[in-house]
């Protein structure tokens, strides 16, 4: 019998991984709605769906490796991670999406979550003033109107998987929707700059890098004290306190 590994588990839900089968767990049925329907639209590898019975959805592994991990070196290939760019590209490209993701909040939301979040960083103790300061600053460039675009938005590189220097399939679709496709972009190469290049080139056109660092410095700063509450260390080499800390 296969052994049961618990991929992720905090209080809002749960992956399981039984042999060849992956079990999500979530009591947010509008989650696995959206990672359904997304998987359904994507114009790029996604895992299939075996079957649906709420709260649990099984899908089948896809083949490969993941791109990486954040806080380790990244094995794969300048040629996966240009392959991973281009991917994105294709589904930036798709026919938009019926719902708005993660990568499409109102800005005043989003910058006055920012705003709060950086206040209880500082009053909390989670993190120096100074780091919380200069990297509100950084993050104000991607507050800016943007172009919607069929967006992952959670498309960290654990969630892309590579044989070689093919994209075997992307992961983990439920903050799927219309929305900024820099924030893809940033969230496949947080903690991994020195493979922006290889991803951009992929992608095949220019972006506003100062943007993807904005991208960093938010989603790093909105993240922290959640992961530290659920289990987590954001404070571990190479994750988001480090992310911040280039930015000084």
């Amino acid at each position: 019998m296969d052994e049961v590994e618990v991929v992720v588990a905090h209080s809002e839900r749960a992956t399981l991984r039984v042999g060849d089968v992956f079990l999500k767990v979530d009591a947010d049925q509008a989650r696995i709605d959206v990672e359904v329907d997304a998987m359904a639209l994507a114009p790029v590898p996604t895992p299939e769906v075996l079957w649906r019975k709420p709260p649990v959805l099984a899908i089948a592994a896809v083949p490969g490796t993941a791109l990486g991990r954040l806080g380790e070196p990244s094995t794969a290939s300048p040629a996966a991670w240009a392959a991973a760019g281009a991917a994105i590209r294709k589904l930036h490209d798709a026919p938009l999406p019926p719902r708005l993701g993660r990568a499409g909040r109102d800005l005043d939301e989003l910058a006055a979550d920012l705003d709060g979040e950086c206040e209880r960083l500082v009053a909390d103790g989670f993190l120096p003033a100074d780091l919380v300061t200069r990297n509100r600053q950084v993050a104000e460039a991607a507050l800016r109107p943007w172009t919607p675009a069929f967006t992952h938005g959670d498309l960290q590189i654990a969630h892309v998987f590579v044989d070689g220097d093919e994209i075997t399939g992307i992961i983990d679709w439920s903050e799927a929707g219309r929305g900024d496709a820099l924030y893809d972009l940033a969230t496949l190469t947080l903690g991994h700059e020195e493979h922006l290049g290889d991803v951009i080139a992929g992608y095949g056109t220019d972006v506003d890098l100062d943007v993807i660092r904005a991208w960093w410095s938010l989603r790093s700063l909105l993240a922290v004290r959640w992961l530290a509450e659920h289990g987590f260390d954001p404070s571990a080499p190479g994750c988001e306190v480090d992310v911040l800390r280039s930015r000084l």
